[in-house]
Order: structure tokens, then C-alpha cells, then sequence
């Protein structure tokens, strides 16, 4: 398989309504790309229906339980736990879903990772709602972007729920608008992450938010992803190794958005495995 790594990276959001034009002209407030569009063009052929990553089964025994583990504005926040069968204490993963929401491929994702020995916290900041159109999912993204402090209240709390139950170490994981959150948790609880992965999330360039950031961080891109411009992709690598933290880029040169996605049909099977492998090796590096 081919594949280039890159060194040099960033984060941003936009929030504005879809456009046929080109990512270069779907631009919001500020001159930072429209994501939510983005998003919108590279899955509008998609149905969510399990790719062939959802559909791998654990490596070992796993129980899986909806749980409560925040509330945020007045609302009880459910998730999907997932864990070694008599796990009790060890590395714990909270995981944001695709912009499809936490459906049943996202948590029979979160199953596969706690097949690796993982307690698996996949959260939820769709408030329950899954999209069944791309139209709808791009509704949701741009829902789930209209109060960052919520969403940030909701992931770092996951990070503390899972330290009450058990975990000796957290990591972070997360595709497309999961991605970027991914990297949010780890903005939001600091010192409680101690590895972040970044599927094709959109990536965060602000130096300011970036000095928050305590983890190493793995990210993955598809080369031939029109949606995450690979300059942004660097200057979010350049502010988090100018902050003073681990940084590896790794980018599949033939893979386009969602390679990795347990939900659509943009399914690499040759590029997301040997991803789930530098995932799972980098998690066991940095949690103990």
C-alpha cells in the first residue's frame, strides 16, 4: 500500500449551508473553509449502512451498555460503553462518532476497540439523533458545532467519567466530525488525555487553543480527501509541535474521506487496517 507521512499541521470550523462551489470558495467568517459543505460533497452518494470495518469482530470477549455519563445544560448525555468481558481497571478510549451520529456501526466500532483491551467510552453529541441522509447529517454537524462549550463539557466529562470507572490511562479517538472532537477532548480535559487520534478530522490551527493540548497526537488523512485540505493538515502539525508536543501526520496517498468510517462506502480495506494497526500501536505506546 502506498503511503507518504507528512510533517506540519492545524483546526478550524465552519458552520454556513451547503454549496456546489469548490472547497476554496465555501469559505465562512474569517476566510476557514466550510466543513459542514465539505463533508456534504464527499458523502452525498453515502448511505449509512456498515462498511466492512463494522463488521470485523473483537479480538477478544467484549460487554457493551448504554450508560449516562454527563449532563450538560440540563440534559442526561447517553453513551455506549464497551469493555474487555471482567475489565475492572486499565487504559480506557473515549470515541466521537462519524457526522452520521452514534449508530450501530459506530458502537460496534467502539466493540472492536475494546477488543484490544480497551474500556470504550463512545459518546454522543447529536443529543440521541442518527442521520439517515447526507442532507440530515450535514443538519447534525452543523448542530453539533453551534455550541462548542457544550460539546466540550460533554467530551471532557466522558474523560472523567471513564477515570471514575476504572481507567488508568484516556485516549481519544474519532472519524470526520468525530476527528476534530477528537482532538477537542483532548483541548477540554488537558492533563486526563494522554493520546489522541485524528481520523480526517477538520483540523484546529489556532495556536491559543492548541497550548492547551498535553498529548501526543497520531493523525490520519487520505491523500485524495477534497474535504481536509492537507495545507491546513500541516498547519495544525506546525502549531502542535511550535506547543511542544508529539506529532506524527500520516497520510494515505490513495485514500479518499471516511477510508476508515464504520459507516458508508468510501471503505479502504488495505489503508484502514494498516490505520487500525498505527492506531492500536500508538494507543499501547501512551497508555499504561
Amino acid at each position: 500500500m502506498t503511503h507518504t507521512f507528512l510533517r506540519r499541521a492545524g483546526l478550524a470550523f465552519g458552520t454556513t449551508l451547503l454549496s456546489a462551489a469548490p472547497l476554496a470558495a465555501q469559505t465562512a467568517a474569517g476566510n476557514q473553509p466550510d466543513y459542514a459543505a465539505a463533508m456534504h460533497r464527499e458523502h452525498m452518494n453515502d448511505t449509512p449502512t456498515a462498511s466492512a470495518g463494522a463488521k470485523i469482530a473483537p479480538r477478544m470477549p467484549v460487554t457493551g451498555e448504554s450508560v449516562v455519563y454527563a449532563t450538560v445544560d440540563g440534559k442526561k448525555i447517553r453513551g455506549y460503553l464497551a469493555k474487555p468481558t471482567n475489565f475492572k481497571t486499565g487504559p480506557a478510549v473515549v470515541m466521537v462518532h462519524e457526522w452520521w451520529g452514534l449508530n450501530d456501526n459506530m458502537k460496534a466500532m467502539a466493540d472492536r476497540y475494546a477488543g484490544e483491551g480497551y474500556a470504550v467510552l463512545a459518546v454522543d453529541l447529536f443529543g440521541g439523533q442518527v442521520a439517515t441522509t447526507p442532507s440530515d447529517a450535514m443538519k447534525l454537524y452543523q448542530a453539533g458545532m453551534a455550541n462548542v462549550p457544550a460539546g466540550e463539557k460533554n467530551v471532557a466529562t466522558a474523560v472523567q467519567y471513564l477515570r471514575s470507572h476504572g481507567a488508568t490511562s484516556v485516549g481519544t479517538v474519532g472519524y470526520c466530525f468525530g476527528g476534530h472532537w477528537s482532538l477537542r477532548t483532548a483541548l477540554a480535559a488537558g492533563q486526563g488525555v494522554n493520546a489522541t487520534v485524528i481520523y480526517y478530522g477538520a483540523p484546529i490551527t489556532d495556536a491559543t487553543q492548541i497550548a492547551k493540548l498535553r498529548s501526543p497526537v497520531l493523525g490520519i488523512f487520505g491523500g485524495k480527501d477534497t474535504g481536509i485540505p492537507l495545507d491546513s493538515v500541516r498547519a495544525m502539525e506546525a502549531q502542535i509541535k511550535k506547543a511542544g508536543k508529539p506529532v506524527t501526520i500520516e497520510v494515505y496517498a490513495n485514500a479518499n474521506h471516511a477510508f476508515a468510517n464504520p459507516t458508508g462506502q468510501a471503505y479502504d480495506k488495505v489503508a484502514a487496517e494498516d490505520a487500525f494497526k498505527k492506531t492500536n500501536a500508538f494507543f499501547k505506546a501512551n497508555l499504561k
